[in-house]
């Protein structure tokens, strides 16, 4: 437990940044898995799951959570 409730209040506001990241970040990672999937396979869905996978890569990167170039790569680098 930290001394002061101020550096408590820190580490309770990192946890919920740190928790909302990592599901803003998981999801961006699915969609892009299943947009990659659907291209492959050539279904008719892939431009949507293509459309919603770039919107997402978009939401994260205005939020801060994937920086700016990554973001801009094509469908985010593969895998690291």
């Amino acid at each position: 437990m930290s001394p002061s409730k101020q550096s408590n209040k820190v580490a309770r506001t990192a946890e919920r940044k740190r928790l909302r990241n990592r599901l803003v970040s998981s999801s961006v990672r699915t969609h892009i898995t299943k947009a990659r999937s659907s291209i492959d396979a050539r279904e008719e869905s892939a431009q949507q799951k293509t459309t919603l996978a770039m919107s997402g890569i978009d939401k994260a990167v205005s939020k801060g959570i994937i920086k700016k170039n990554k973001g801009a790569s094509p469908l985010v680098t593969d895998g690291n």
